[in-house]
């Protein structure tokens, strides 16, 4: 085994079971749009931590180091991406006509995670902090993807499914209004965090 299974198990549960940028953008989209709409979403989301997590593991990582501008540009791509999915979700509403509206859709999940600073810093440590010294780039790379895949179809869908469940508690009340403007607030609470840490 090229990895650590246990330690990187419990450290991905950690990572992608609590919220941050991706999990409170699927909590809002499935309080949207409902847990069936919102699995397109899901499953881009989902593959795109693939993305990040292929190149980093065949050594990609140096590349991204020499060029630091990449991480400079990313910062502020990601920051106006989900300031973006953070608007729509505060402006958001449950009513009769929910389901006409157009769902965030794979292609939309696909970039969540390649313009998020947590994915980045969660996969590279997952390459640093639980592989085994002198594995198989190729076995351990299949690893952490593998491990992290599997964690990501189980919880991904479990947070855009509670988003569901306080829809229907909300629909139609008051606190509707306020608990879009507050998911969306949160949203973009998580991702300056993720993106300048301790600077705010």
């Amino acid at each position: 085994m090229p990895i650590e299974l246990i330690p990187l198990v419990f450290f991905a549960i950690a990572q992608i079971g609590t919220p941050g940028p991706a999990n409170m953008v699927l909590l809002a989209t499935g309080a949207g749009y409902g847990l069936r709409r919102t699995l397109p979403f899901v499953a881009g989301v989902i593959v795109g931590k693939q993305i990040i997590i292929w190149p980093l593991g065949f050594g990609l990582m140096h590349l991204a180091q020499s060029w630091p501008v990449l991480f400079f540009i990313m910062k502020y791509l990601s920051a106006a991406y989900i300031i973006y999915l953070a608007w729509r979700v505060a402006n958001m509403r449950l009513n009769s006509k929910q389901g006409e509206g157009s769902a965030p859709g794979f292609i939309a999940g696909l970039i969540v995670h390649p313009l998020n600073p947590k994915a980045w810093g969660m996969i590279t440590a997952s390459f640093t902090s639980f592989v085994i010294p002198g594995s198989d780039i190729f076995l351990t790379t299949l690893s952490v993807a593998v491990v992290l895949i599997s964690c990501q179809t189980i919880l991904h869908p479990i947070w855009a499914g509670v988003g569901q469940l306080i829809a229907k508690t909300i629909q139609g009340t008051r606190a509707e209004r306020g608990v879009f403007v507050i998911l969306a607030l949160i949203t973009l609470i998580t991702v300056f965090y993720a993106l300048f840490g301790g600077l705010i």
